[in-house]
């Protein structure tokens, strides 16, 4: 059956130029604050069946996140081994197209499913080997 990546969740995430306007929004709309909440970089919300975060892509990458005809939508796994979930993608057909990038919170690659839809594949911080 071949490699199997153990799955820590799945949320989805939303990224936003307008990042506080963002924010405030989903917080009126869900009723609850933003936790954690990183201002001007991230902010999650939990909610029963729901764990939405919203960040402000960094300025390199904001081509990256424009509306593409489905919207700015991720779908994003965080995985307790990204190197597992590369080789994954890569014996589904579906590798990652660059290389593993390092951000505020962890590793992570961007991939792509079969209709075209964003996944961004996480490795937090502290599922990080230390050397």
């Amino acid at each position: 059956m071949g490699i199997k990546v153990k799955y820590q969740a799945a949320f989805v995430t939303l990224a936003a130029a307008n990042f506080e306007e963002i924010v405030e929004f989903y917080a009126q709309l869900l009723a609850i604050a933003p936790n954690p909440y990183r201002p001007g970089v991230y902010a999650e919300f939990a909610a029963p069946g729901l764990r939405l975060g919203i960040f402000k892509p960094k300025s390199s990458h904001e081509s990256e996140f424009l509306p593409q005809g489905s919207g700015s939508l991720s779908l994003c796994f965080e995985v307790t081994n990204l190197e597992e979930a590369i080789a994954h993608l890569g014996q589904l057909g579906y590798p990652p197209p660059a290389a593993i990038t390092t951000a505020s919170h962890g590793r992570e690659i961007y991939a792509y499913d079969p209709l075209g839809n964003r996944l961004i594949f996480h490795q937090s911080l502290e599922q990080v080997p230390k050397n």
